[in-house]
């Protein structure tokens, strides 16, 4: 019996050291394999055609000096477009209503191009310009005095060669507020008539241009008549009266007033404030 146990004891003692020494043999094996796969691993780098080390992408971002290509969800969306005689013989005025659909990136510069078109379809009268978009906006774009002397039937609207900004941190859009609209037929003196009103500048900036396009509508919500005025350097916190002429008549009846006051917060020259550093609108230039 005492035999027995005295085996029991030994036999036990015997399988927990083979264990014990299994595990470090293990232990040491695993300790190699790990050794050899770091000596032996490929150095992580900005052109090993992976996404490692702290990379927002395949080799680009991060520790990479290469910015990583982001694209575009959407580009600047046309939601109508129209024309009006501008009061000039054989002269129309153009219009359109655009939305960025994109969230964080904005256009700091864009070509586009006016067509008007007669009932055949056929061009009658182009005008190009450029311009640019905050994200998440929607704006008009207005061109004055399109010289055709057929009649036009439609108008389009083509936006093309955008260059995207991405704006990574919260950015501030321009605080341009317009009040006390007023539409007033000129009973008196020169001109058909006139929109007054106050742009107010709430941003802690000066601006050195800031433009204005006033859009006039009837009952039915159709635009009658368009017109563009400039401010030139407009203080911080200054409130400033505008008046916006049409020289000759146009039809319809005016209800609605809109206009649209910005500044393109994507060129330095339109601030006028000496401390101001450009990039506090701005992101990565995308093209």
């Amino acid at each position: 019996m005492v035999m027995q146990i005295l085996n029991n004891f030994l036999e036990n003692k015997y399988q927990k050291k083979q264990t014990i020494i299994i595990a470090i043999f293990l232990a040491i094996f695993l300790l190699f394999i790990f050794v050899m796969y770091s000596w032996l691993r490929p150095t992580q780098t900005c052109s090993d055609g992976k996404q490692n080390q702290n990379e927002e992408g395949v080799d680009c971002g991060g520790v990479c000096g290469k910015k990583c290509e982001v694209k575009v969800i959407t580009e600047v969306t046309v939601l109508e477009s129209g024309f009006v005689p501008s009061g000039v013989v054989n002269s129309y005025d153009v219009y359109a209503r655009i939305a960025n659909p994109n969230n964080v990136f904005g256009s700091s510069g864009f070509q586009y191009e006016f067509t008007l078109k007669d009932s055949a379809g056929q061009i009658i009268a182009t005008k190009k310009g450029s311009n640019y978009m905050l994200p998440g906006e929607t704006k008009y774009v207005v061109e004055n005095n399109l010289v055709t002397d057929q009649t036009p039937d439609s108008v389009e609207f083509v936006a093309t060669n955008s260059t995207w900004v991405e704006f990574k941190d919260q950015y501030e859009k321009p605080r341009l507020k317009v009040v006390n609209k007023q539409y007033n037929p000129i009973s008196s003196g020169v001109g058909f008539s006139e929109v007054l009103g106050l742009l107010k500048n709430e941003s802690p900036f000066d601006f050195s241009l800031i433009s204005l396009k006033i859009i006039l509508k009837d009952s039915a919500d159709k635009v009658v008549a368009l017109n563009l005025t400039e401010m030139r350097t407009v203080k911080s916190g200054e409130n400033r009266d505008f008046r916006a002429v049409w020289f000759s008549r146009f039809l319809g009846e005016v209800l609605n007033v809109e206009v649209q006051a910005e500044a393109n917060v994507f060129d330095s020259e339109s601030f006028t404030t000496k401390n101001f550093v450009p990039a506090t609108y701005r992101g990565t230039d995308y093209r």
